[in-house]
């Protein structure tokens, strides 16, 4: 189970960010000073601290549900309703690493646009290999990329690692050709084998609609087929792109991105060796209903109302010294 998040007062004095927070990230956490107690409408700049303080005077304590890394951007969310995601991310300006604390509330939404954008996919250039099963293939020629083509185990696009191994594929099927394959079966194989590498994804050049519209088979069969395949395979999702040129630079967006990705996981693979240790996790103090329940089980006598005696508390306290 994730320790609690902490956030206790910076002791130095003439710090400009007067927070420090505990990230429950690897065995011993992770220390950081920052300006804020928690992202809200705008970033929250971070910095690397030193050590976690013996001493620290801890203002707030919060139980965390989940934190996980992923690449350079480290992933939290807190057992509470409101205000409980947020992100802390690792990156580089003039020379210099900064860390950046954001919440959802920061992230700016993209506009969706009817032109397709001509940017680089994930800032760079790709190489895609295509696999030589492909007849007519993608030229990606709208796309800052490059094509080399040679035989893929599984999909049909994929971006590989420096060692050539495939990093992430793609699936490339008409609405046709995915009815065909969920009904005879042979769309499982093949996201069996899709689902054996680290990214994979199948990509289908129409409208989910079209999928009850289809000529030699019932909608309603070939819907539920794809159904049971995506609850069988949940790694690799099925996506609905209704052109042939939206398909396409979706598939490039998606590659550069988990290419991007895998890039910044291998990068920093060692990242919570980098960080201070957080230190031990202080237990929080007992509530006197705890207390009480503790005493009951002694066979030591509380008032079940009113102040706790001091004796008691502190038998309490020392129990596991």
């Amino acid at each position: 189970m994730p320790d609690d998040l902490l956030v206790a007062r910076n002791p130095e004095p003439d710090s400009s960010l007067p927070f420090l927070v505990r990230v429950p990230l690897g065995p011993d956490g992770i220390v950081l000073k920052t300006r804020e107690t928690w992202p809200g409408a705008t970033k929250v700049y971070c910095h690397r601290a030193e050590s976690w303080p013996a001493d620290a005077e801890v203002i707030e304590r919060h139980e965390v549900r989940s934190c996980s890394r992923r690449g350079p951007a480290i992933d939290l969310v807190l057992a509470r309703s409101r205000m409980n995601r947020s992100q802390l991310v690792l990156t580089r300006a003039r020379g210099r690493e900064m860390i950046f604390w954001q919440s959802p509330s920061t992230t700016k939404q993209a506009r969706p646009r009817v032109a397709v954008p001509t940017a680089r996919a994930s800032g760079q250039v790709l190489e895609i290999v295509v696999d030589t099963g492909e007849k007519y293939p993608w030229s990606f020629g709208h796309q800052q990329a490059s094509t080399t083509r040679r035989r893929l185990s599984a999909g049909d696009y994929a971006v590989c690692g420096p060692d050539g191994e495939v990093l992430a594929a793609v699936e490339r099927k008409s609405v046709a050709d995915l009815g065909n394959s969920l009904l005879s079966g042979r769309l499982t194989y093949a996201l069996a084998e899709l689902a054996g590498l680290p990214r994979a994804a199948v990509v289908v050049e129409d409208r989910y609609s079209r999928l009850f519209a289809l000529e030699n088979a019932r909608g309603a069969a070939a819907a539920e087929a794809l159904a049971e395949a995506q609850a069988r395979f949940p790694s690799v999702p099925v996506v609905f792109c209704e052109t042939r040129p939206l398909a396409q630079e979706w598939a490039y967006r998606w590659l550069g991105a988990c290419l991007a990705e895998l890039s910044g996981a291998a990068a920093t693979a060692g990242l919570e060796s980098t960080f201070a240790p957080g230190g031990v996790v202080p237990e929080p103090e007992a509530t006197p209903a705890q207390i009480r329940a503790w005493a009951s089980a002694q066979g030591i006598q509380v008032s079940p109302r009113g102040r706790i005696p001091a004796a008691v508390r502190a038998a309490h306290d020392a129990r596991l010294s």
